[in-house]
């Protein structure tokens, strides 16, 4: 099926915005790249904001239904941390935009960030939910779950968007530098987060009853 007129300049935005960034991109350049006019995209979107807002929306939803999708595998423990990271980098390389766009709406000061957020807060919460399971089941290392998701979501962005970064800047890096980098990143999660077998592990309900 043909793009229509909003795709095309939906699309495009996000490939702009996800490299070089919103205040790096002006309607008129996007125009020039779309072979369009300006007033074609003001047709459609009455203002840039409305493009970054719109550009967010759609990305939002997809990652949404890319991570909804790899949660719901029934993994348990540290399984299901290494399926995300191992998700988060093929995104990287097939759809670096995507995590480009999330890294330039996370930036101090950015405008659009409680749009982003207000989108991933129920993802959040059902992984910060995960979290707290998994640490009662004795299969995470104990600790803060909101402050660990945050620092596994920095650490994992960091790590997946260098990738992504040195492609939009042309810069030569093959695969298996992605690979070794996602390995490094899987062992150093796996330290971090395995459970210290000296930590006493809350009893459970039954085992309290019994």
């Amino acid at each position: 099926m043909a793009e229509t007129t909003p795709d095309r300049i939906l699309d495009a935005a996000l490939r702009t915005f996800g490299t070089v960034g919103f205040s790096a991109t002006s309607l008129d350049a996007l125009a020039v790249q779309l072979g369009i006019r300006k007033q074609t995209i003001l047709y459609w979107f009455p203002s840039k904001q409305a493009v970054v807002d719109a550009v967010i929306d759609n990305a939002a939803a997809e990652l949404i239904e890319v991570f909804e999708s790899e949660a719901s595998t029934g993994r348990t423990g540290l399984a299901q941390v290494e399926a995300i990271v191992r998700r988060v980098f093929r995104l990287a390389v097939a759809r670096p935009e995507l995590l480009g766009l999330v890294r330039e709406v996370t930036r101090p000061g950015s405008r659009s960030t409680e749009r982003l957020r207000s989108h991933a807060a129920p993802l959040f919460e059902r992984a910060k939910d995960y979290l707290e399971r998994e640490m009662d089941a004795g299969r995470i290392r104990r600790s803060e779950p909101s402050m660990l998701l945050l620092s596994i979501y920095a650490t994992v962005l960091g790590v997946a968007t260098e990738f992504e970064a040195q492609q939009a800047l042309g810069m030569d890096d093959d695969l298996r530098g992605a690979v070794a980098r996602r390995q490094e990143l899987i062992r150093f999660l796996h330290a971090a987060l395995t459970p210290d077998p000296t930590e006493a592990r809350p009893e459970s309900t039954s085992e309290q009853i019994g």
